[in-house]
């Protein structure tokens, strides 16, 4: 049974589809980042699911302490700064390996 299918505009079908999450207040600098990263997600072919985690004892789990944050699979990629959608990617990439 296919979940996905492979199509040029559809998500393609990846086991190794990241758990990702920003980690911030819900300022605008914060939601910036979320909307480049679900861009970032859906131009590598992965399904565009972000948790966006502003609960500050959440958030202090991480040991981050400069916000907005980006974090992949449970591992913190980017704290401090909005990345850019082409950023955002090649964390995403490093961190899963794709």
């Amino acid at each position: 049974m296919k979940l996905f299918q492979s199509k040029a505009g559809s998500v393609k079908s990846n086991a190794l589809n990241a758990r990702v999450k920003v980690l911030g207040s819900g300022c605008k600098k914060c939601n910036e980042l979320e909307q480049n990263v679900k861009l970032a997600l859906v131009e590598l072919g992965m399904e565009p699911v972000v948790e966006h985690i502003t609960d500050f004892s959440k958030i202090a789990t991480y040991n981050v302490m400069s916000m907005p944050a980006l974090v992949v699979d449970n591992k913190v990629v980017s704290y401090g700064k909005v990345l850019t959608v082409n950023q955002a990617k090649e964390c995403i990439q490093n961190a899963t390996g794709e």
